[in-house]
């Protein structure tokens, strides 16, 4: 098992980087995320490239169809299946959407935001205890881009991701992008909202880049470079919070793998700030 440091920056380990990952690993990087998904059905040398790679690298799990807030049954065979992965690859932390993406017709496609309520929270927080004891350890949620609120709400987003922490005892994965995003789209503080997460649960950390759709509408799309207001966003949520493990989310539109690496150096460069100097390994 290989531990995830603190400080340490992250990519996304995606089939289309291995080829260039197996040539060279950019020495900024300290550990890899997959969608545990994308990987448990698939063998042969796929399976065999990713063995090889947890072997001598930490990762983390960052899971996208659980969808934790479905009126539909919780996926338990999935949940079955994402331990024995885990398990198989020693992986400690996993992390999953505070939204739903199914309904009990299938899955939808996306991620859609829950009403903030309190009925709600106990839901959830029901659903995480058990996704919890299935997979015999501790999860995070992440917060969530959003482009409209459910109708029905009877408290803030920010009190609304609190009480289903408290309630279901589980961990934050805080998207500075998402909150950068969501700033936008319903016209509120981005720092106010990274000042009122609790900085004892947030284990984890993304940061990725978006489209601008329009003057007050950005589209989460993770297929651009990250822009300067969310670069600074990160420097004052480390300042806040503390530095913890970050990753730089690059899902579409995958420029050459140095390109990467000089965004996960200026993420390591902001860490080094609040964090001290860091001994980074080069890779083997």
């Amino acid at each position: 098992m290989k531990p995830l440091r603190v400080a340490s920056v992250g990519l996304g380990f995606r089939q289309e980087l291995i080829p260039a990952l197996k040539n060279h690993i950019p020495a900024v990087i300290d550990f890899f995320e997959i969608a545990p998904e994308n990987w448990i059905e698939l063998g042969g040398r796929y399976e065999r490239d990713l063995r090889d790679f947890t072997e001598r690298y930490p990762f983390v799990c960052h899971g996208l169809s659980l969808s934790i807030g479905s009126p539909a049954p919780l996926n338990e065979t999935l949940l079955h299946s994402i331990r024995r992965f885990l398990d198989q690859h020693e992986i400690v932390l996993y992390t999953e959407h505070l939204s739903y993406c199914s309904d009990d017709r299938g899955y939808l496609y996306d991620l859609l935001p829950v009403p903030f309520t309190e009925e709600a929270v106990k839901y959830i927080a029901a659903r995480v205890r058990r996704t919890q004891d299935i997979l015999e350890r501790r999860i995070a949620l992440e917060n969530v881009s959003f482009y409209v609120q459910a109708p029905v709400t009877d408290m803030s987003e920010i009190e609304f991701i609190r009480a289903v922490l408290t309630e279901a005892d589980c961990d934050l994965h805080l998207d500075v992008n998402n909150v950068y995003v969501n700033s936008v789209n319903h016209g509120y503080d981005p720092l106010e909202f990274i000042r009122a997460m609790p900085t004892e649960r947030i284990v984890y950390m993304h940061i990725a880049g978006h489209h601008n759709e329009a003057r007050n509408l950005i589209i989460d799309t993770h297929a651009a470079e990250v822009i300067d207001p969310v670069w600074a966003l990160l420097d004052q949520t480390y300042q806040i919070h503390g530095v913890r493990p970050t990753l730089l989310e690059r899902d579409f539109n995958i420029p050459p793998l140095d390109e990467l690496a000089r965004e996960i150096q200026r993420m390591d460069l902001i860490q080094t700030r609040h964090a001290g100097q860091r001994n980074v390994a080069a890779a083997s």
